[in-house]
């Protein structure tokens, strides 16, 4: 299939699959006027790159599971010592989400402490919070 073809299949993009290429996560044949050309298998391999990415790991760790990318991927991965070097790129990742996690609540913590209002919800609820708050600080 083409890569048009390839691309609406997986609902993605051509220039996602693009870069897909550019990173090594798929390796199109071409035909003799040049076209990338893929197999029924790389509708397999997009789909699990994309469930990879969806599950928070970046393109980069994605790359390191690529022998495992054209067979269909387990809902949970079960733990087998012989794998356990692979596993570190999913401890890296959840430690690099952890801090972001923590750095974010922090953020949005001290937002909450300088408008207080924000705290109940979407704006518009605490009208009275906010004019309280308002003629406290002259804002």
């Amino acid at each position: 299939m083409l890569i048009g073809e390839l691309a609406s299949a997986t609902g993605t993009t051509t220039r996602t699959l693009r870069y897909y290429e550019e990173q090594g996560l798929l390796e199109p044949g071409r035909t003799a006027a040049g076209y990338r050309v893929y197999g029924p298998e790389a509708v397999v391999r997009v789909r699990n790159v994309r469930d990879l990415l969806a599950s928070g790991f970046t393109v980069e760790n994605v790359t390191s599971f690529v022998r495992y990318l054209d067979s269909d991927l387990p809902e949970v991965f079960a733990y087998a010592e012989a794998c356990a070097a692979h596993y570190e790129v999913g401890a890296r990742r959840v430690a690099e989400l952890q801090a972001r996690i923590e750095a974010l609540t922090r953020m949005r913590d001290t937002l909450v402490r300088r408008m207080p209002w924000l705290a109940g919800g979407p704006v518009g609820a605490g009208t009275a919070q906010r004019s309280s708050a308002r003629n406290a600080t002259g804002v």
